[in-house]
């Protein structure tokens, strides 16, 4: 029996370009897990869209001098392209900007008003006499109280994860004009967090399977007892708080901004003209999975399953597998320094799948993990070229020429042909229970590994030397060795589906890969064989200073 399975990935603020942290921490192991469960036969709906509100995006405007309308769309755009490049395969992204977020989150906010859960309550709010204004907490710079990070903002420290309150920072000074704000009385709307302590500490005990960096982070702030939050602030951009006397002020994004999985999947269904089709991903036997970056962790494992239970009669998270960071060239990301590789720029200039596999075998699942040119490069050559490419190439091309452009019969078996057609059932399970488990950099080392086997395996048997005295031997190992492509197809397609779907196809294979779903397609003998090429192009050395040198670094540092 299929399972509904919602994927929900944190939502990009559409103010500036998407850079490989934003890949490697959220949006590749996420399409990795819905290409494996839409393999698998299961009902998958992965959602997420552009984040469009709150003051990342007025900051953004303010420094063009243009509207945030403008700014949002534009990078909403520059998204859009970035994911149908990439290979990220939602089945609905969309935008906080949107009636249905509205509607949606105001349903939420009036629930939980109603129930208690929301009350009215006031709050020092940094106000820059300088510039005339309360600030909004992004508006807002400081030394983290925790970390020492001198730059954090009025929200949550970027450095440690943790969630700050602006009159905990140290040496604080707004981010427009670096005067020291003042501290004024204003009203706001604040969610009672500390009202679910009890039934999130309980609700936590159970989450055995959870990754320990976000099972360790959750435990921490249970552990230091929740706090109310505010939920609405000082701001003309955003979602208006549905009450009387609030026309200033709106609803704060940290909240609206994860309704967002329930409002897109209501869209999601009303597109589709159903419009309850939405509910077996969120009630009943569904299984939730977010896919976040452990900034976000927080909010996902805790604020969102506390609104959930106020909400009532809808599913808390099955699991949050959220990812550590990726650092570049061995520094922390930062992009008010520019220290980034940003998403369009590389699509601009290479194949998507070399990066989704450099991406996908050094995952930052559970520590950070660093990408360099210099790697990309290796692995690149090294292993998708020589290893995989290579293997597939030699094949395929071997078998075009001395087999009449098809696939030979094998014959009987010998015990070593079929010890290597059992390993590829083996592996099949193997990665099969990783990706389900969401043990993804683990999945695609052990699909490699079989490619690694396969290439043994044809140096063992040499058919290119058996071919003319041995003809019927030369057959049975280069079956083997399709058949071993085959299984290769299907594991490396979550990762690798661009290449995949091309193997699929020069195998001589019709139709889509993803119509013969998570089963070891063997090869017919006799079935006919396009002419090959090759699915990967071998990068050249000097691609490694050319790239650095975007990124500032002189060659020989």
């Amino acid at each position: 029996m299929s399972e509904h399975i919602l994927i929900g990935i944190a939502w990009p603020y559409a103010n500036g370009p998407l850079h490989l942290g934003h890949i490697a921490g959220a949006y590749l192991p996420a399409d990795i897990f819905a290409r494996y469960h839409r393999l698998k036969g299961n009902e998958v709906l992965m959602v997420s869209g552009s984040d469009q509100h709150g003051a990342p995006i007025t900051i953004r405007a303010a420094e063009e001098s243009t509207s945030p309308e403008e700014i949002a769309n534009r990078y909403d755009q520059q998204f859009r392209d970035c994911w149908q490049k990439l290979g990220i395969s939602f089945d609905l992204f969309t935008t906080t900007s949107t009636v249905n977020h509205t509607e949606v989150t105001h349903d939420i906010f009036l629930t939980l008003l109603r129930k208690g859960y929301i009350y009215r309550d006031t709050m020092l709010q940094a106000y820059c006499s300088r510039c005339q204004r309360f600030l909004p907490d992004r508006y807002l710079e400081g030394t983290c109280p925790h970390c020492g990070f001198d730059k954090a903002r009025g929200d949550q420290c970027e450095v440690c994860g943790r969630p700050v309150n602006p009159f905990d920072l140290k040496d604080l000074r707004c981010y427009l004009c670096s005067a020291t704000p003042q501290f004024r009385s204003s009203e706001h709307f604040f969610l009672r967090l500390s009202a679910f302590q009890k039934q999130l500490e309980e609700w936590m005990s159970g989450q055995t399977c959870w990754r320990r960096n976000v099972l360790g982070a959750t435990w921490k702030f249970l552990d230091e007892g929740l706090k109310d939050r505010a939920i609405t602030r000082d701001l003309d951009w955003g979602i208006s708080v549905p009450q009387d006397g609030f026309d200033d002020k709106r609803i704060y994004v940290w909240f609206e901004a994860v309704i967002g999985y329930l409002s897109a999947s209501k869209e999601w269904a009303r597109l589709r003209g159903d419009e309850s089709a939405w509910q077996p991903f969120w009630r009943g036997e569904g299984k939730s999975f977010y896919f976040v970056g452990k900034d976000n962790i927080f909010f996902h494992t805790l604020v969102w399953p506390a609104m959930l239970l106020g909400y009532g009669d809808l599913n808390l998270p099955y699991n949050v597998p959220g990812n550590e960071f990726l650092t570049i060239e061995g520094q922390k990301l930062s992009t008010s320094r520019k220290w980034a590789v940003w998403l369009p720029d590389y699509l601009e200039r290479y194949q998507p799948d070399p990066l989704r596999y450099i991406l996908s075998v050094n995952m930052p699942e559970t520590s950070d993990s660093d990408f360099s040119w210099r790697e990309f490069l290796r692995r690149n050559n090294n292993e998708l070229v020589a290893t995989y490419g290579n293997l597939v190439h030699r094949v395929l091309t071997f078998t075009y020429r001395n087999f009449d452009r098809a696939v030979p019969a094998p014959g009987d078996l010998d015990a070593r042909s079929q010890e290597l057609m059992q390993r590829a059932t083996t592996v099949m399970r193997t990665v099969d229970e990783l990706i389900y488990g969401c043990n993804f950099k683990e999945a695609i080392n052990e699909a490699m590994s079989l490619a690694r086997e396969a290439n043994q395996y044809l140096d063992e048997q040499s058919p290119w030397k058996k071919i003319k005295e041995e003809r019927q031997a030369s057959a049975r190992s280069i079956y083997t060795a399709l058949s071993l492509l085959s299984a290769l197809k299907i594991v490396l397609y979550p990762f690798l589906p661009f290449s995949s779907e091309k193997l699929h196809s020069l195998l001589g294979f019709d139709g889509s890969l993803r119509e013969v779903g998570w089963e070891f397609q063997l090869p017919e003998p006799g079935q006919k064989l396009p002419e090959p090429y090759p699915l990967f192009a071998k990068l050249d050395d000097s691609i490694v200073d050319e790239e650095n040198s975007r990124l500032g670094i002189v060659s020989g540092e």
